[in-house]
Parts: C-alpha cells; structure tokens; sequence
C-alpha cells in the first residue's frame, strides 16, 4: 500500500509542477509581448515643420500648424515639433486632455 499511495503523491506533484511551468511560460511570453504604444514623428510642410501620433500604425494626430496660436502657420524647426508631439503624447499617458495650450508652447520655449 505504500508504494501505491507513493506513486500517487509523485504523480500528483509531477502534474502540479508541469502546471506551474507552464503557467510561468504563458506569464512570461505575456509580459514579453510588444506592447502597442503611442509613435511620435515629425514631418516637412510647405512653411515648416509639424507632427503626427500614431496608435497601432494608425495615425490618430495630425498637427500642421502650431496649435492655439491665431496664425496658421507651421513649426519653425523640427525639433519644435517633436517636443509638442512628446507633450501630447505624454497627456496621453497620463489619460489628460491633449490639448496644448499657449502656457505650454511658452514653457516648452516653442518660437511662435
């Protein structure tokens, strides 16, 4: 009787280690997988310089002029573009509204 009751534990922990193997295999495989996230570029416009963000290859922003000011006109250097971009980007994240306001482009030192 012993060695049936024997048999019976190792078959039994056998199967409870293959579970937890494949259950940290599954764990791991998940928090590996690429995680979609929002993409910031820059692009050339006729008078300078503007930004899009996309969400899954999809583009969800697209900015040609600088936003809140009362001229329609462009960046001036990419570089300015790309930190309104990172700003939007980061409200994003943080589940804010995106909208860039004029405190905003003074403190990003962004030239209007």
């Amino acid at each position: 009787m012993t060695t049936i009751t024997n048999n019976n534990n190792r078959f039994f922990w056998g199967n409870i280690q293959k579970n937890l193997v494949f259950l940290l295999l599954v764990l791991l495989l998940s928090a590996c997988s690429k995680k979609e996230s929002l993409k910031a570029e820059t692009f050339k416009t006729q008078s300078g310089w503007g930004y899009t963000i996309a969400y899954k290859n999809k583009i969800v922003i697209k900015q040609s002029i600088i936003p809140v000011i009362s001229d329609s006109k462009s960046f001036s250097t990419e570089d300015d573009a790309l930190k309104v971009a990172d700003l939007v980007v980061k409200k994003l994240h943080q589940n804010i509204s995106p909208t860039v306001t004029k405190k905003d482009l003074i403190l990003l030192k962004i030239k209007l």
